[in-house]
């Protein structure tokens, strides 16, 4: 936080004149706002691709969603029956019958491999194991975004987490890592929000606090010419965020049109066992915040840890999936958004092929799947499968770094470079062996 020490003399709103020099004091993500924004400048941005990552906590039964086996045992196959899409040849649950209606805008992967048997969001959110990546620092997949694609708009953060704080520790969203806190996503349930929100000054206080800023002529003198002129960029920018209600207006879902709300569907706030709540708001708001100018959304969404009851648990939940996703899919392309987001569906392992004794399906990570959509990516197709009791890879095994591989390709970003760290240090984003999933390209 950059500030400027001085007598503690009161001005006419209250506010002592360090506690205004103190404008870092407005932070994100535990930096300042002015060395946040002033990150962002410096990594510069161009055309406005995006990620809305969808992360499902618990891990989401493949074989009772998108790889059904019909012709398995009893014990094996489940309750449910596949339904045909609008793509030939490819079958999901019947109880995604909005999904399936829409398959030729989905990319179906069914092969993903290399996964461990950890509940957390660090292997999908940051290509790492968890232990892996809380011991070298690994940064979230929106935190690399924001690092080297900057901010598309000085009022709109590159990177906003929508994760609320989930119970499961290893749920909630990872941090910036060694890319330091200027990268963290500004999170929606918390300070950072709060702050957005003027809460302790109005407008008119702020733009008093920018005049007085603006005539420390003296101490102008004293510093290099070039960093005042990159020191005046960052706060400028600090208090365009600050005075703009782009960002708050793109969260708040209730100024958007009643039907395409009713499209989405509303789900609950109220969060499931210790994940995520089913709260399709936030799929319409991660909509919202890339159209405002966000680069990437990350979303925790419902919970799929189905040790009992799978079936009972899937008949409540698939349907607000299937009505949630299939809308957010629609929108994109109806809203001409389609070439230029990606949307990717998953969590962190399938579940077992044979049913429990709880009529439950234990943790699976030798196979798991995915649902992608948008960014350009060639959809209408399944890629990858598994043997005949959804158990393993059988045809095109994909890692699930080579899933990220992608993602990063989709929005503008080799996924073969490098990112500098605090100290400027270049760090590899994947190791080198993962390849984006040709069939998608």
């Amino acid at each position: 936080m950059l500030s400027f020490f001085g007598p503690r003399q009161r001005y006419c709103d209250g506010l002592s004149r360090r506690s205004f020099l103190q404008l870092g004091s407005l932070a994100v993500g535990g930096l300042s706002m002015v060395d946040l924004l002033r990150a962002e400048t410096a990594a510069g941005g161009s055309s406005h691709k995006a990620v809305i990552m969808v992360y499902l906590t618990g891990g989401l039964a493949h074989q009772d969603s998108f790889d059904l086996k019909p012709a398995a045992p009893a014990e094996v196959r489940g309750e449910f029956n596949p339904i045909a899409t609008n793509v030939p040849g490819i079958d999901i649950c019947e109880l995604l019958p909005k999904t399936a209606a829409i398959m030729d805008k989905l990319a179906l992967v069914r092969s993903i491999v290399g996964l461990r048997d950890e509940h957390s969001s660090f292997q999908n959110l940051t290509g790492r194991l968890m232990n892996e990546a809380s011991r070298d620092g690994w940064p979230n997949f929106g935190s690399v975004v924001s690092r080297l694609q900057g901010s598309v708009d000085g009022a709109v953060p590159p990177f906003v987490d929508l994760f609320p704080t989930m119970q499961h520790r290893p749920y909630n969203s990872p941090g910036p890592g060694m890319l330091g806190h200027a990268y963290a996503g500004v999170k929606a349930d918390g300070e950072d929000l709060a702050n957005m929100t003027l809460r302790s000054l109005t407008p008119e206080q702020l733009s008093g606090r920018r005049r007085l800023l603006a005539g420390f002529d003296d101490w102008r003198r004293t510093v290099d010419a070039v960093e005042v002129e990159k020191m005046d960029t960052a706060y400028q920018r600090a208090f365009d965020v600050l005075t703009s209600s782009k960002l708050v207006e793109a969260m708040n879902v209730e100024r958007e049109d009643t039907a395409v709300r009713d499209r989405y569907g509303h789900g609950s706030p109220k969060h499931q066992g210790d994940g995520a709540p089913l709260l399709n708001d936030h799929l319409l708001m991660a909509r919202r915040l890339v159209e405002a100018g966000v680069r990437c959304v990350t979303v925790a969404y419902g919970f799929w840890d189905t040790h009992g009851n799978n079936f009972g648990h899937l008949k409540k939940n698939l349907p607000q999936f299937d009505q949630g996703v299939s809308a957010l899919v629609e929108d994109l392309h109806q809203r001409g958004l389609a070439r230029d987001v990606t949307l990717i569906v998953w969590g962190e392992f399938g579940r077992t092929p044979k049913i429990n004794k709880d009529a439950g399906r234990d943790h699976w990570p030798a196979v798991n799947g995915a649902l992608l959509a948008g960014g350009g990516l060639r959809t209408g197709q399944a890629i990858g499968s598994t043997d005949k009791l959804g158990a393993y890879a059988l045809d095109r095994p994909i890692h699930y770094q080579d899933v990220l591989a992608t993602l990063y390709r989709a929005i503008g970003i080799d996924p073969h470079s490098f990112v500098k760290d605090r100290t400027d240090r270049p760090v590899p984003l994947l190791p080198s062996t993962t390849q984006p999933i040709a069939e998608l390209i």
